[in-house]
């Protein structure tokens, strides 16, 4: 178990003051969330337990690529390795540096998660944390948690980006290429945004059945294929299906250059792409998969709640 004995970040660099009063305004709603919550879960809790989700998946193809990445294969390989689960799946989240600065950061909030949660515990172990920068990868080792840099090149993701500005898209769309590369590696995941607040194990909810390639969170539940999908938390199983739509997906980029890379996966399966790769998906139910678009009806249940829908 990786566990550090300090959780203050390290020294911020000077930013202007309309980026540093956002941080410290989103992370401290995000430290009253996260009160909040943890307060309601020391008088309810459900038992819960991490169980095997996915079978061997099947194995690794190359990817191809419309720019260049430099992606060092047999470190990512071996991360991957050490963090999976026994049925190699890993839960992956990307940081930058302006997640990790400051007394009380994003990156040590979203850990409290883990460190308090009902059943989070001994996900840790299976936490990859994708640091953009070099600032963003020290602090992950100094927590002594699993830690991969992802190196661009020509591109600079240390700073806090915009929501919708030009860097802002860019992140999101390598980040799409990176998780893409992750399934073609042979490896399931449950990819969360560093703004999702975990306070109970999501494998208790999330459905073992092998046969649903992809879990995706949204944010109104209407129970059949809704248009509101939230790529803030989803889990997706590596196959021949789910490759292919991430390979779908990323092509999009270059011809849906200001539109996120959300937007254009609604875009996608409102054009039936789920239904043309025969893609197994379930939505998952906002009574446990929460956020601040559609709170859960019963705290005593709720899996995470993503910190959206919010304009600071």
């Amino acid at each position: 178990m990786k566990k550090s004995s300090s959780t203050k970040g390290l020294p911020p660099c000077p930013e202007s003051n309309h980026k540093t009063n956002t941080v410290k305004n989103r992370a401290f709603n995000f430290s009253i969330l996260l009160l909040l919550f943890l307060g309601s879960l020391y008088f309810i809790s459900i038992p819960s337990r991490l169980r095997p989700i996915f079978s061997s998946p099947n194995p690794p193809r190359n990817s191809s690529t419309t720019f260049e990445m430099i992606v060092q294969r047999d470190e990512l390989d071996t991360i991957l390795a050490e963090t999976s689960t026994e049925n190699k799946t890993v839960i992956i989240t990307v940081v930058n540096k302006a997640y990790v600065e400051g007394d009380k950061s994003m990156l040590d909030l979203f850990m409290d998660g883990f460190w308090l949660g009902d059943g989070t515990w001994g996900l840790i172990d299976h936490l990859l944390i994708v640091a953009t920068d070099q600032v963003s990868y020290e602090r992950c080792k100094f927590l002594r948690l699993h830690c991969y840099k992802l190196e661009t090149d020509g591109a600079d993701f240390a700073g806090e980006k915009v929501y919708m500005s030009e860097d802002f898209i860019k992140m999101m769309w390598r980040r799409t290429l990176f998780l893409g590369d992750v399934l073609k590696r042979g490896f399931n995941f449950i990819f969360t945004d560093t703004d999702v607040l975990w306070f109970r194990n999501p494998f208790s909810i999330l459905s073992p059945n092998e046969t649903i390639d992809f879990q995706i969170s949204v944010d109104i539940f209407n129970g059949s294929e809704p248009d509101f999908i939230n790529t803030g938390f989803y889990m997706i199983r590596s196959n021949n299906k789910t490759i292919a739509l991430f390979d779908h997906w990323y092509a999009k980029k270059e011809v849906s250059f200001w539109t996120k890379e959300q937007d254009v996966l609604k875009a996608l399966m409102r054009n039936g792409l789920f239904r043309d790769l025969a893609l197994n998906v379930r939505f998952l139910d906002t009574l446990y998969f929460s956020g601040f678009c559609e709170n859960s009806r019963n705290v005593g249940v709720v899996v995470t709640v993503h910190a959206n829908c919010v304009v600071l």
